[in-house]
């Protein structure tokens, strides 16, 4: 299960001025702390600075992989962005994300083959957003088709089944589960990641919504996700499900995040 850090974006306001002013303690302890909660790639992103985002981006890339030893997914739809990042990134890194949207993915899948860097493919094409089950993997096809012809290997592909509102349309959860359970049964090797917090936006407790659509998500075959760390009680409602999946084989993991105090207890 890939685990990716999702707190070091200036969307967040807690980050912003941090990131904004190069403060690198702020940004290295951030990462620092995401690693330890049990990330396993840290994010970044710096989308919200427009005008400096180039810049800022190669920066971020430095400062975190001087705090942390694990690698970066480089967030941005902004290819000179992605090539700042990826020229200074140590190690494999991970893009997110593309599209099957025609110009967005000829402008950044050669900077993915440029740099062996693995993918998030998100269900995306130029139609816009997919409505269906049916819709998305038609996406996840051709993307997969054309990724694969252009040379990047199944399993550096991560497809994003596009997680959106229960607040705008009840279905948008079984539509997301069906779709994880459909693309890890059809695409053998592939990787299947979503960012968990688009499935609560607008409804209250959003912890609670975030905490069972993981559980339910891993049953369905998700072998990663884009999330907060530092949510114990998230990552605990992981560390369980992976057991009851048998994803944590014999459950050393879990039993070592208990002896190390890292599970919540009911």
């Amino acid at each position: 299960m890939l685990i990716v850090g999702e707190r070091i974006n200036t969307s967040r306001k807690q980050m912003a001025p941090a990131v904004a002013n190069l403060d690198a303690a702020a940004v290295r302890e951030e990462a620092k702390k995401q690693v330890e909660a049990g990330a396993h790639v840290i994010d970044v992103n710096c989308g919200t600075l427009v005008e400096r985002e180039v810049e800022v981006m190669e920066w971020l890339v430095r400062t975190v992989q001087e705090a942390v030893e694990v690698p970066l997914c480089i967030d941005t739809p902004n290819p000179k962005a992605l090539e700042a990042g990826l020229r200074v990134h140590r190690g494999k890194a991970l893009v997110n994300s593309i599209t099957a949207e025609a110009g967005r993915y000829e402008a950044m899948v050669p900077l993915v083959k440029e740099y062996g860097a693995g993918v998030v493919a998100l269900c995306i094409s130029d139609r816009g957003m997919p409505r269906t089950v049916d819709d998305r993997l038609q996406v996840v096809d051709r993307l997969v088709e054309r990724l694969s012809r252009d040379g990047v290997p199944l399993e550096d592909i991560y497809v994003d089944p596009l997680i959106q509102p229960l607040a705008t349309e009840p279905d948008n959860g079984r539509i997301a589960l069906e779709t994880v359970a459909r693309v890890m049964e059809g695409y053998p090797g592939i990787h299947t990641i979503c960012g968990l917090s688009n499935i609560s936006f607008g409804l209250p407790c959003r912890r609670l919504l975030n905490q069972s659509f993981l559980c339910m998500l891993l049953a369905a075959g998700l072998d990663g996700a884009i999330l907060d760390p530092l949510d114990q009680a998230l990552m605990s409602f992981l560390r369980a499900s992976l057991v009851i999946t048998g994803a944590d084989p014999y459950s050393m993991e879990y039993i070592k995040a208990y002896r190390e105090g890292k599970l919540v207890k009911t």
